[in-house]
């Protein structure tokens, strides 16, 4: 099943105190939760694959930071991964696997992803997914296995690094 999500844009806003930047980042992470729904299946081309792991923390506002693979082109490639977002409590170790859409060259990988997540973990027993798109247009839809104790629904700001 294919999905697409509405960008996400943060703009620089003047201080007037100090929660209307905080305001501006809570609203722009709201908007990129709107999941417009699933896409035609012909608007995605599966590009590679991809493997993460990292650790989440949230409580209301969430953080987290981590590392993966891609495989692209008949190579591998490693990246790192970390964002700040939205939705949510507890801790989470999260191991993902899913299908990259959409990448033509490799320079469109690395950068800022607009991402939508939904999930929970009790000990060993969870469920969840996350889609990550970027502004290229290049979607990730990966399926998470957590350990840990953490609800999870809600949106991040994520930056991916190729190493």
């Amino acid at each position: 099943m294919a999905y697409s999500m509405v960008g996400l844009r943060l703009l620089a806003l003047p201080k007037r105190n100090g929660g209307t930047r905080w305001r501006a980042l809570i609203g722009g992470l709201l908007i990129a939760l709107a999941i417009a729904g699933p896409s035609a299946a012909d608007d995605l081309k599966k590009s590679g694959t991809v493997r993460v792991e990292q650790v989440q923390i949230a409580f209301i506002g969430s953080g987290n930071l981590g590392g993966g693979t891609l495989q692209f082109g008949g190579k591998s490639y490693d990246f790192t991964i970390g964002g700040l977002g939205i939705g949510g409590f507890g801790i989470s170790k999260i191991t993902a696997t899913g299908t990259v859409y959409n990448l033509d060259q490799l320079a469109h990988f690395p950068g800022a992803y607009a991402q939508g997540r939904y999930g929970f973990a009790a000990g060993d027993v969870s469920a969840g997914k996350l889609w990550l798109k970027n502004k290229r247009g290049v979607v990730i839809e990966l399926k998470a296995d957590r350990e840990g104790l953490a609800l999870s629904l809600g949106g991040d700001a994520i930056y991916i690094d190729l190493e």
